[in-house]
Parts: structure tokens; C-alpha cells; sequence
């Protein structure tokens, strides 16, 4: 009988999606195939300690992962071994299948340790992973590839954007938010002077660096993207927002905050330069495996590319899974298509030569 594959799901994280994370972990986990994967779940508590499988399996029913005095390690160099103080041999994994949203999981820091633990993991890679965090430098790679972004600035403490320069440049209303934090969280649309102020301190008490972004009047449109060298893209989705914007509480809290439209209603012709645009930008920014591009389409049908999240969502409303459901992909494929992808690419690599 073919020996089962051991994925582990990595998930938890000391970042500020840390709850969307694990809400995340746990549908990914319910939907694999369980006769074709032994699944090892790793939950990273908020102090980043990351804990033991059998530790880790009884908190995907809880808001977050409590501390603990027990924590394991994947061994740099040992094909994906676990190491623990009372297990130094707690167990071989095949591939890793990260779930962490944001700084210190989907930012390349991550994807950094498990290149040198020898072991493949879904997902885009140091580079890709890094450049699609930080919003300041997708931006500006997007824009110097000719792809269609909105205005932006970029604050810190020490160049900090006055009011009256961001009004004149990006004019009102415009939104503020951290360079590299996802899931709306830390950001504010700001109308006057005090606002700004406002969303300014609430920013920052999440980044050392800000991006002001000009205001776009249009649909909130979004595209899955899956592959490595080839990617294809889903049918596009809407979000029909029902709040001011699309928040935290809109995502994930508030279930009248906005409601999901998939397949989004486009002409052809629109929803062709969506897919077209997402797969551009997931090839620019040297991403692999998955990503989901989110764009604003105006009435005129020009397609504005706003972000790439290249670890997206995968909640039970999240758009990710849900778009390519509408494309003719399943849950359960599209996580056998995920891991597959990460096997190939590690295979590549592994053919590439070290040393002289």
C-alpha cells in the first residue's frame, strides 16, 4: 500500500491575523483527502513558540492559540524533520502547507526556514513572499512593469507625508493603511485633517512604514490565481460591500458587511483583462503556487490592480477556494493541486547545483 503523504499545516502566528489564520487551518484540514494525507497540525501561538501536533490539534475550535511551555522545530538541513525537547525525533513531514496571514508567516520569513529545513511548502518563496508583503515595493515593481495601479505615498517616522501634501497629490477621500499587514486590518479611509491624523497613529501602531493610497471609485473585483512557471486564473468575483469599506468586520465579523458575487458580472471582454492583469502581476512579483489579485474595476472598464495576497484566505467565506469552486475545481482538488505544485517546484530546485 503507497505510503501516505504528511502535510503539516502551519498556522497560528504572532501577527494581527493570527484568529483569520486559524479559521483558515481549520478548513484547509477538513477538506484533504485523508487517504492521501497523514496531516500534522502546527499551531504558532502569539509569542511565536510553535507547538507539538497532538498540542496543536485540539485549538482549531478556539479563538487563538494559547501560550505554551512546550514548543517544537523544524531541523535546518534534515528534509523536514520535528525536533522537540521531549520528542528529538517527533516526526518526518513530506510537504508544508502554510496558513499564516501577514508579518512573520506570509512575509518570506517563513518560507526562509523551511528552505533550510530542506522540506517543500505551498506557496510562493522567499521573493515572492516578501514583495507581495510589503505593499511600498509591489507597488512600485506593478507600476514599473506597466501594470495599471492606483496613486500612492509612502510615510515613516522619519519622512512623514504631510496632510496637505497627500490631499493635493491623492485628493479626498483616500485610504491609509500599514505597508505590510493584511485582512483590512489597520486601515482607515480618511475624509479631513483629523482623520488622517487619526489613521495615521492607528497605522503605525502596526508598521514602521505607511501607505496612503488615492481613492477609486469602482468595483472591488477579485481573481485566483494557481501555478508555478504557467499560472492560470479563476473566474473572477465581486465583493458588493454594504459598509463604508471592506474591514475586518465587513470580512469576517459582520455577516450583512458584504455579501460575495462569483463568477462576478463582466462583460468578456472586462473580465478578460482581469484574469490577464492577476496573472501579470502574480508573474511580476515572482509568486508560485497561489495567489489571489484584487483589483477595482471603473465603469469605464479599466482595471485598477490593488494588492496580491499570496497566502489568501481559506475560511468558509473566503474568495480564494470559492472562485475556483466556480471554475470547476473543488475544495479537495484545488488542495491536492496546491501541494503537487510545491512537490514539483522543490523537486527542481533540489536538481540545482550547490557548489562547483
Amino acid at each position: 500500500m503507497k505510503r501516505k503523504i504528511r502535510v503539516a499545516i502551519l498556522f497560528g502566528g504572532k501577527s494581527a491575523e493570527h484568529e483569520v489564520s486559524i479559521r483558515s487551518a481549520k478548513n484547509v484540514a477538513d477538506a484533504m483527502d485523508k487517504s492521501k494525507y497523514d496531516v500534522a497540525l502546527i499551531g504558532i501561538d502569539k509569542q511565536g513558540h510553535w507547538l507539538p501536533p497532538q498540542k496543536s490539534a485540539a485549538l482549531l475550535g478556539k479563538p487563538s492559540v494559547p501560550p505554551s511551555e512546550t514548543s517544537i522545530a523544524l531541523a535546518p538541513g534534515e528534509n523536514g524533520l520535528i525536533t522537540s525537547a521531549e520528542e528529538p525525533q517527533a516526526g518526518q513531514i513530506d510537504v508544508v502547507f502554510p496558513i499564516l496571514h501577514g508579518p512573520f508567516g506570509e512575509d518570506g520569513t517563513v518560507q526562509g526556514l523551511l528552505r533550510l529545513a530542506n522540506v517543500p511548502f505551498v506557496g510562493a518563496g522567499v521573493l515572492g513572499s516578501a514583495v507581495g508583503m510589503d505593499k511600498d515595493v509591489m507597488k512600485r515593481l506593478l507600476r514599473d512593469a506597466g501594470i495599471r495601479i492606483g496613486k500612492f505615498l509612502v510615510s515613516t517616522e522619519t519622512n512623514p507625508v504631510p496632510f496637505a501634501q497627500a490631499k493635493a497629490e491623492l485628493g479626498l477621500p483616500m485610504f491609509i493603511k500599514p505597508a505590510n499587514l493584511g485582512s483590512s486590518i489597520g486601515i482607515s479611509k480618511v475624509k479631513d485633517e483629523e482623520s488622517y491624523r487619526e489613521a495615521m497613529q492607528e497605522a503605525f501602531a502596526y508598521d514602521t512604514k505607511v501607505i496612503i493610497e488615492e481613492f477609486i471609485k469602482g468595483r472591488e473585483i477579485e481573481c485566483s490565481v494557481l501555478g508555478n512557471e504557467n499560472p492560470i486564473a479563476s473566474v473572477p468575483g465581486e465583493v458588493i460591500v454594504h459598509s463604508e469599506f471592506y474591514s475586518y468586520d465587513a470580512k469576517y465579523l459582520d455577516e450583512n458587511g458584504a455579501s460575495l458575487q462569483i463568477p462576478a458580472d463582466l462583460p468578456e471582454e472586462t473580465k478578460k483583462a482581469v484574469q490577464e492583469a492577476a496573472v501579470k502581476t502574480f508573474k511580476v512579483l515572482c509568486c508560485e503556487g497561489m495567489g489571489r489579485v484584487d483589483s477595482f474595476v471603473t465603469d469605464d472598464g479599466r482595471v485598477f490592480v490593488n494588492e496580491i495576497n499570496t497566502i489568501p484566505g481559506f475560511t468558509n467565506i473566503s474568495m480564494y477556494p470559492k472562485m475556483w469552486e466556480a471554475s470547476g475545481i473543488s475544495y479537495s482538488q484545488l488542495i491536492d493541486k496546491l501541494i503537487k505544485l510545491a512537490i514539483e517546484r522543490f523537486e527542481k530546485q533540489r536538481k540545482l547545483r550547490t557548489n562547483k
